[in-house]
């Protein structure tokens, strides 16, 4: 938690945060930009938030994209703010979305990008497996993902507890095993009016033993889906990697918890 307080202490790397929670998903050249801030400093501020988890880069093509990374900022949460607590506080945060709300000029919004990176002590080729082995995925996430896993085809999110209900329909769209998965995700496929699929990002990048998993969530149609992911995609990755390097899930069903969906 040390490098986490210590960049958030200093209130050029709270003011780049800030402007990656108004525009998630930006490179160096347009964060400078926006706070009208030398590369070079930029470039140092961003370093040690990256080192502290609190940024995460995304190479496309020759650019570096910055996104927010969650995953601190939820283990101080649950670290220091109690299950007493937390509903009193959702309320205020609730009353001061709203109150912002009302004073926006109404101008349409964009949903932000969802990003969420964790480290798993397992080779790429076992986190590839668990995230495309139809077995493995319903001991971890309570569904069967059913693929060939070929760019196009065609994939399943279906319950396993032998419903034979399907919750996410999409199609393969990158599958460069064991490092990179693109897929389509439908949630509500028979919604209407018929809205563009969603896309998720699994990208696997292995280190001596262990490896950096980078989830990315695209094109979220609104933000009550944006929440909902911010409190599953936790919820999944954190079963995955107790699979993996303990070889059973959490004890209980983390998505089971109050306010968390998966």
């Amino acid at each position: 938690m040390d490098s986490v307080f210590k960049a958030l202490a200093d209130p050029t790397r709270r003011l780049l945060l800030d402007r990656l929670r108004e525009q998630n998903g930006q490179t160096l050249r347009e964060l400078c930009e926006r706070l009208d801030m030398a590369r070079q400093s930029a470039t140092q501020h961003l370093d040690i938030l990256v080192g502290a988890g609190l940024v995460t880069v995304v190479r496309r093509g020759r650019e570096r994209v910055h996104y927010l990374n969650p995953a601190p900022i939820h283990e101080i949460e649950e670290r220091w703010i109690s299950e007493f607590d937390r509903p009193r506080l959702q309320v205020l945060s609730a009353i001061k979305a709203q109150a912002e709300e009302y004073a926006m000029t109404g101008e349409p919004t964009t949903v932000p990008t969802y990003v969420y990176v964790t480290y798993i002590r397992a080779s790429a080729e076992q986190v590839w497996r668990a995230l495309t082995d139809a077995d493995l995925t319903a001991r971890y996430w309570g569904h069967e993902n059913i693929s060939d896993w070929r760019p196009g085809s065609p994939w399943e999110h279906r319950r396993s507890d032998g419903s034979g209900v399907v919750d996410g329909v999409g199609r393969v769209l990158v599958a460069e095993p064991p490092t990179r998965l693109a897929i389509t995700f439908e949630d509500s496929p028979g919604v209407e009016p018929p809205r563009e699929a969603s896309v998720v990002t699994f990208l696997v990048e292995p280190h001596h033993d262990i490896v950096r998993l980078t989830v990315t969530h695209e094109n979220l149609p609104n933000e009550e889906m944006l929440n909902g992911i911010s409190q599953g995609w936790p919820a999944v990755v954190a079963n995955l990697k107790s699979l993996l390097e303990t070889g059973d899930v959490l004890p209980q069903v983390p998505w089971e918890m109050a306010g968390t969906q998966a």
